[in-house]
């Protein structure tokens, strides 16, 4: 999909604050840290922050057990209160945001991922893709494969990561300038991608610029930085593993917690992001797309002949599973 980079390239290695926001997060985090630990970096230059929201499983004896630098109590519980948590301990010059879900797919995942803070205009860095792997659960195969956990972005155009079905890593107009081992961005508040999550890199000091207490909105405060002038980001050409769902209930259970929280912080006026500038049209036309069905299993076939995988065949009853839980959920608010 692109050209492998080199981890000698790189020669600029800041200091780095990991947070990773935990709840009960057994399933994943063994695997999260343990590729951390395996990262060829200096070790004296990583801190790993862990945020949790009071775990009653194995989370806090699995961090103990990899040595993490400090874990901090999370009394509003949720990942968006945990990464604000994590960024106000964060010590070092660059802050990693990484879910317990996420796995660096390199032992030089971290050296790639620093090497256009180089450049001291450019702001925060992420992968250009959810790494994809054979062996994975279908549900996960077919997030790394769409580029998103939301199928309704596909259709939408608000999406980070490179899709096998539209062959581009956002449906925004974005002004990009290809760098070799990655992509320079130079981002307008008209149309901010969803950047900021899964392995998201940022300077220290422009994250704690922005309003990120007692909540950080990662796409919020992309939208703070660009509207302050702070817009150049790079995606960089590789990948980070995202162990979103390994089953419907499970992916049933996540999408409906982010339109619940959505519903919430929103009516609250706690979100900048302006989600109404997308218009009713596209969320129409996914509505559409997915009750006469064929639309997307189009898109379904067009990933297939891009990516053979039966993965492919979960996209149709994703969407009409986003529909369902979106619909119930706006209803409940309403009645």
């Amino acid at each position: 999909m692109f050209a492998e980079t080199r981890a000698d390239e790189n020669l600029y290695l800041p200091s780095i604050s990991i947070v990773i926001p935990t709840y009960n997060s057994e399933r994943t985090l063994g695997l999260c840290l343990d590729s951390i630990s395996n990262q060829d970096y200096p070790k004296d230059k990583l801190e790993i922050l862990i945020a949790d929201g009071g775990s009653k499983d194995k989370t806090l004896e699995i961090s103990r057990k990899f040595g993490v630098s400090k874990i901090a109590s999370n009394p509003l519980r949720t990942g968006e209160a945990g990464k604000a948590v994590g960024v106000e301990l964060a010590k070092n010059e660059v802050v990693l945001l990484q879910d317990s879900d996420n796995i660096l797919d390199d032992s030089n995942w971290l050296r790639k991922m620093v090497q256009p803070f180089s450049d001291e205009k450019i702001v925060g860095t992420e992968p250009l893709c959810y790494t994809y792997r054979r062996h994975d659960p279908l549900i996960v195969r077919y997030c790394a494969l769409i580029g998103m956990n939301d199928p309704m972005c596909l259709y939408l155009g608000n999406y980070d990561r490179y899709s096998y079905v539209t062959g581009k890593w956002c449906g925004f107009r974005v002004d990009e300038t290809d760098r070799g081992s990655y992509i320079l961005l130079r981002l307008n508040k008209k149309e901010v991608p969803t950047i900021g999550a899964n392995g998201f890199l940022v300077r220290r000091k422009n994250i704690r610029s922005v309003d990120f207490k007692p909540y950080l909105f990662d796409i919020d405060a992309i939208y703070e930085l660009v509207n302050m002038g702070q817009n150049q980001f790079a995606k960089v050409k590789i990948g980070i593993v995202h162990l979103f769902a390994d089953n419907p209930r499970t992916f049933v259970r996540k999408t409906y917690r982010r339109i619940r929280d959505f519903r919430y912080y929103s009516k609250h006026k706690m979100r900048k992001y302006p989600w109404n500038s997308l218009g009713a049209l596209p969320v129409g036309k996914f509505v559409l797309y997915t009750l006469i069905v064929f639309p997307t299993v189009r898109d379904s076939v067009k990933g297939y002949s891009k990516k053979r995988d039966r993965a492919w065949l979960f996209h149709p009853l994703a969407c009409y599973l986003t529909l369902l839980v979106y619909g119930i959920k706006m209803l409940s608010t309403l009645g």
